[in-house]
């Protein structure tokens, strides 16, 4: 792996953003060995050291709030105000790590046994590398640094080639705390540079989010070395909206669930599934609050939303429109791709019903702005659509029945 440079780009003007030097070969061992050396002394830190660093980490993130979010709005297209609310996410989550840390990470101690002293003891790994995704930068990334952090482990923290500055933002903010050096480093590198990583024995567990081929390659590259691997993939998440539903609670909510993010979460709403006897109600409420969503400048405060950080996604969304509409759906809203002053990966929010189960809108993650409805006859059917699927991340059942929820969700596959 030679020195090369990582260009970033806007992707609601499609214009490079900046330039950041990657390390070379010699560099990324020379991390490697450096978090190796960190790991040995930072697992004798003491708890309370750990927990008060993190949390002089998050004041230092709560000060850099406004630069950060909108780094994230520039990087990825997250529109300004949801950035900032990462921001505040991440920062909660942090805290949650830390609060929750002497007891998560204390000794369990086994049943009295004569003449013996037995426990489980929660010892940290030793090199964690977080192969982190760009979709929600900061809190994807702070559910393994912060954790791996507090439980003594140094971590690399290999951030999204589309959003490297969140990387080099919570480095920063750790440094200023007074975390030692080597014990978090951000390593800006591309996709090629990260096998490095991935591959070397001195890194003990590794934790990927993103796509499914890509966590392929993670866990095949990982498994050599019989490293520990985390993963969290892809999504097709359904959601299903009984007839008993409270249509004023369940419309914003899943019409937000799937646009938020421009829809790029791997926990979005990617399908619903209604009862046939509320379907022409919901989907004139649904139609009428989606409308009310204002795609344009992610910096603008009343942009709901902004553009689709890759631009390779456009195209995904044009063909499953183009696939469903082929075969008898409907594109209700939506279904184009515009541009801003000629710029911009834009994709209007889309609304496509008349769908079958089987079509590409329905089956394949969509990562963007576009979902589709589809009528049912009750339970029974509902569960057995939302099932067949290859994903099983998360779902939803929308229902003034909690009992018959709680006793339908089981059955649901997720």
């Amino acid at each position: 792996m030679s020195a090369q440079l990582l260009s970033l780009e806007n992707p609601a003007t499609n214009e490079v953003l900046q330039t950041l030097a990657m390390p070379d070969a010699e560099q990324v061992r020379a991390m490697i060995a450096n978090a190796r050396r960190a790991a040995l002394a930072w697992r004798w830190t003491s708890m309370a050291e750990r927990i008060a660093i993190t949390q002089r980490f998050v004041a230092e993130m709560r000060k850099r709030q406004e630069e950060v979010a909108r780094e994230i709005t520039l990087q990825m297209g997250k529109p300004i105000k949801q950035a900032r609310n990462e921001v505040n996410t991440m920062i909660d989550r942090a805290n949650y790590m830390a609060e929750i840390a002497p007891a998560a990470l204390a000794d369990e101690m086994l049943p009295d046994k004569l003449g013996f002293m037995r426990k489980i003891a929660h010892e940290p790994r030793g090199v964690v590398l977080d192969i982190a995704a760009w979709n929600y930068p900061l809190l994807i990334s702070i559910n393994i640094v912060a954790p791996a952090i507090l439980a003594g482990n140094a971590v690399l923290l290999k951030h999204s080639s589309l959003t490297p500055l969140c990387a080099l933002r919570m480095q920063e903010a750790y440094r200023a705390a007074g975390l030692p050096e080597g014990v978090l480093q951000a390593v800006v590198i591309d996709r090629e540079g990260a096998e490095a990583l991935l591959t070397s024995p001195a890194i003990d567990a590794v934790f990927f989010t993103g796509s499914v081929p890509g966590g392929y390659e993670v866990y095949k590259k990982a498994a050599a070395g019989l490293k520990r691997v985390g993963l969290e993939l892809g999504g097709k998440d359904p959601a299903y909206v009984r007839a008993d539903a409270d249509l004023a609670t369940t419309v914003p909510n899943v019409a937000d669930g799937a646009f938020y993010n421009c829809g790029q979460s791997c926990c979005a709403v990617e399908r619903i599934y209604v009862d046939q006897k509320i379907y022409p109600e919901f989907l004139a409420a649904f139609l009428s609050e989606v409308k009310s969503y204002k795609t344009g400048d992610p910096l603008a405060e009343e942009t709901y939303l902004g553009p689709l950080a890759q631009k390779k996604q456009v195209g995904v969304l044009e063909e499953q429109v183009r696939e469903a509409v082929q075969r008898g759906a409907k594109v209700l809203l939506g279904g184009n791709a515009p541009t801003h002053n000629g710029r911009g990966n834009y994709f209007e929010p889309t609304i496509v019903v008349n769908v079958t189960n089987d079509m590409k809108a329905m089956q394949e993650e969509s990562f963007g702005p576009i979902i589709g409805i589809l009528p049912v006859a009750g339970d029974e059917e509902a569960v057995r659509l939302m099932n067949d699927s290859r994903f099983g991340l998360t779902a939803s059942i929308w229902s003034r029945d909690e009992k018959a929820a709680l006793e339908l969700a089981p059955h649901i596959e997720a």
